[in-house]
């Protein structure tokens, strides 16, 4: 045992002295069941520094655990957020129709309005304006869309990451909505088949729709579409309307300023607009053309030209006269070519430079004498010889007034009306040197005054016309009955009602300047009533004939000879009677007309050319301050038919009649051997006892005079306006037209 014992090999531990073993065999400290008393402390300072690691490494793996954690967890809520919005975007998409019935509408229907010469005259349709390709436009207007609306629209694909994240983050920073992260793409897909609402199957219906459209059409044609569509305020759907709604132009001439503006208006059409707030929109286009400069679409030098560009102001609604040939047109559309469709273009009668001069005689009359006088409003139509209407102005500003006077304001045409009174007594066999006795006459409880109570005393026809004379009329009307008249005004071309008395005569039933005027047409063109008319041609934009006015056939409503004769005496209204400021070069004739009280103020007229009429007056029919129709009416008829006559070879009016000497027995005078019964003093009154036969006048033709009076003889053989009262006209009940009666013996008529 002692020798087993002796012959024992201890292990040896690494590191200590002299313990390397032979056999190679060795083992550590750590390698003891219970550790030996050396290196104590060094083992404590290990374990010391040891468990400062692991406390260290716990801390971090805290960290991180708590960091991996979220991450996962954030994994976890986007994965079934995922589910979520894929589920929401399914609900709403199955109550979609099937995206293969998707088809882009069509847009709403411009009607083009141009003038006979093919400038325009105004768009009317929903939209305002005609599409316009996006290479026809200004470049500056899509530049300044992309930049204040969409700048990654090219690059993204319908919907911007990016540009919604950017509009919460501003939104939940700022605490209320403030910006939107919709693309172009989006608010098409709005425009085009959503609702405003803002509603979340909207919202998921919007994406939906935009990418489908990025999908169905270039980039190009989604910024097309959206520019001709999209609304910029006041009523202007597209850039081509707003164009013209704000600065009279196309938007193929929209310079960078407009452009910027335009872009501006994007955010807030109707509170931005420069209809409503100039300032407002001025400051909104400021941002759009920095922002411009900083995407690099102008440059400093453009950027400052457009900063000091003025300020665009703009009328709160669509300006200039043409507007209101427009509206007429629109009325008279749907009857030649039912239910517009698409996109046409109606070629019109008028002339836009004869509109235009029409229209700026208007209202310089006004500005010039409207306060002085009492006078808000003027009129103005202008018809040629086959009814086509070359000019209308409906009120002084279109754009404070809609009201077309021209066509729908019924008004008393006073003296205006006197031409058909004196047709229908040529008609019945009287002519311009008839005879009548202009004197005070009562005819039942009516007393129809002259203006300015003067009375001539025995004149003709021709001279009772120039000097506008109501006593004359009346005893006119009278003879050959008021129904005569009113057929007669009827026939050529008035449409309104008339009542059939005798104050007819002097233009108690109201009619339309635009009616009267056309029914004067007749003089000017020999005898024939033309269809009066706007519209030549109405097409479609690819040259399809809708509707062609081929001019048809007028017919006669007078005879040549009643033509001659009625120039022949109206002319005198221009040459020497209450017209003579409306004379110029050309053979003219027409007639002027007052209301009662001035409230009216007429001159109709016309040459071989054109017939134009002319009206002043106040909408709430409140008097003018002694306005005639020998004043305003005549001053912008002439300034507007010389214009109109500018270079135009001179024509006479039609007819050749001419006045027969007074010494020549005229087949309705009196022979001066015969003696004359003396007038009743009123009409169905006892008549006074009779009077010498009246001498027989000089030989000289039938003349007109003016209001002052010149060489017309008076009762007593005196001459100028009679200046104390005269036995009465003379009168009688109503006859048959071209019939004659005993009463036209005694008359003279």
């Amino acid at each position: 045992m002692a020798n087993r014992k002796d012959s024992r090999i201890e292990p040896s531990f690494e590191g200590a002295p002299g313990a390397k073993s032979s056999a190679g065999f060795s083992v550590s400290e750590e390698d003891r069941v219970v550790p030996g008393n050396r290196k104590s402390a060094a083992k404590g300072k290990s374990a010391k520094a040891k468990s400062s690691r692991r406390g260290r490494g716990k801390s971090r793996r805290g960290l991180f655990g708590v960091l991996g954690r979220m991450v996962y967890w954030c994994f976890v809520l986007a994965i079934w957020g995922g589910i979520a919005a894929a589920g929401i975007v399914v609900y709403y998409g199955a109550k979609m129709p099937a995206a293969t019935t998707w088809a882009i509408p069509d847009r709403a229907p411009n009607i083009k309005i141009v003038s006979v010469d093919g400038q325009l005259l105004a768009n009317r349709g929903m939209s305002g304006g005609e599409a316009v390709g996006l290479h026809e436009m200004s470049p500056y207007i899509p530049a300044a869309v992309i930049a204040i609306e969409d700048r990654r629209f090219y690059s993204h694909f319908g919907i911007d990451p990016i540009g919604l994240s950017r509009a919460m983050v501003t939104n939940v920073v700022g605490g209320r909505f403030s910006q939107g992260g919709s693309t172009l793409t989006q608010q098409l897909a709005k425009n085009l088949f959503l609702t405003p609402d803002r509603t979340l199957e909207r919202k998921v219906q919007e994406v939906l729709l935009a990418l489908w459209l990025e999908h169905k059409h270039t980039k190009d044609q989604i910024l097309e579409m959206y520019l001709n569509r999209v609304y910029f305020g006041s009523g202007a759907y597209g850039v081509e309307a707003a164009s013209r709604r704000y600065f009279g132009k196309s938007a193929r001439d929209v310079t960078l300023s407009e452009a910027a503006l335009l872009a501006g208006l994007l955010k807030a059409p109707s509170r931005l607009s420069p209809a409503r707030d100039p300032k407002a929109a001025e400051e909104r286009s400021q941002l759009v053309l920095a922002a411009m400069r900083d995407e690099g679409k102008i440059s400093a030098k453009e950027l400052t030209s457009a900063m000091s560009a003025p300020a665009t102001r703009s009328p709160s609604y669509w300006t200039g006269s043409e507007n209101y040939v427009a509206d007429t047109i629109m009325e008279e559309l749907p009857d030649l070519i039912g239910n517009v469709r698409g996109d046409i273009v109606v070629d019109t009668t008028v002339d836009l430079n004869l509109q235009k001069l029409a229209e700026q005689s208007i209202r310089r009359l006004i500005d010039e004498s409207g306060k002085k006088l009492n006078v808000s409003q003027g009129a103005l139509v202008s018809i040629d010889n086959s009814g086509a209407v070359r000019a209308m102005v409906g009120g002084y500003d279109y754009s404070t007034s809609q009201f077309d006077r021209a066509s729908e304001a019924r008004r008393q045409p006073g003296s205006a009306f006197k031409p058909f009174v004196y047709m229908a007594a040529l008609e019945a066999g009287r002519n311009p040197d008839s005879v009548r006795n202009d004197a005070p006459i009562k005819i039942g409880r009516w007393t129809p005054d002259n203006y300015g109570g003067k009375y001539f005393g025995k004149v003709t026809l021709a001279t009772a016309l120039a000097k506008s004379l109501n006593s004359v009329a009346a005893q006119l009307t009278m003879e050959v009955g008021p129904d005569a008249v009113v057929e007669a005004a009827h026939r050529m071309g008035i449409q309104s009602d008339l009542t059939a008395n005798t104050s007819i005569a002097l233009g108690t039933s109201e009619v339309t300047p635009l009616e009267l005027t056309s029914a004067y047409v007749p003089f000017a063109n020999g005898g024939y009533r033309p269809d009066v008319h706007f519209i030549r041609r109405v097409t479609t934009t690819d040259g399809k004939v809708l509707y062609d006015n081929n001019g048809g056939s007028a017919p006669r409503v007078v005879k040549p000879d009643i033509v001659g004769m009625m120039n022949s005496m109206m002319t005198g209204t221009v040459e020497v009677g209450t017209a003579r400021k409306a004379a110029f070069a050309w053979p003219s004739a027409g007639k002027t007309g007052t209301s009662q009280n001035s409230r009216d103020a007429w001159f109709v007229g016309y040459t071989a050319n054109l017939t134009t009429g002319v009206w002043f007056g106040n909408d709430d029919g409140s008097p003018m301050k002694k306005v005639t129709g020998g004043a305003l009416p005549a001053q912008a008829w002439h300034e507007f038919m010389v214009a109109a006559h500018e270079g135009v070879p001179v024509r006479p009016l039609p007819g050749t009649w001419k006045s027969t000497p007074a010494d020549t027995i005229v087949q309705d005078e009196i022979p001066s051997n015969t003696a004359q019964p003396a007038p009743p003093a009123s009409v169905g009154q006892p008549a006074p006892a009779a009077q010498a036969p009246a001498p027989a006048r000089a030989a000289r033709p039938a003349e007109t005079v003016d209001a002052g009076g010149f060489g017309m003889p008076g009762n007593d053989g005196a001459t100028g306006p009679i200046k104390h009262p005269v036995p009465p006209g003379n009168v009688g009940g109503p006859v048959k037209k071209r019939q004659t009666s005993i009463l036209d013996i005694l008359t003279g008529g």
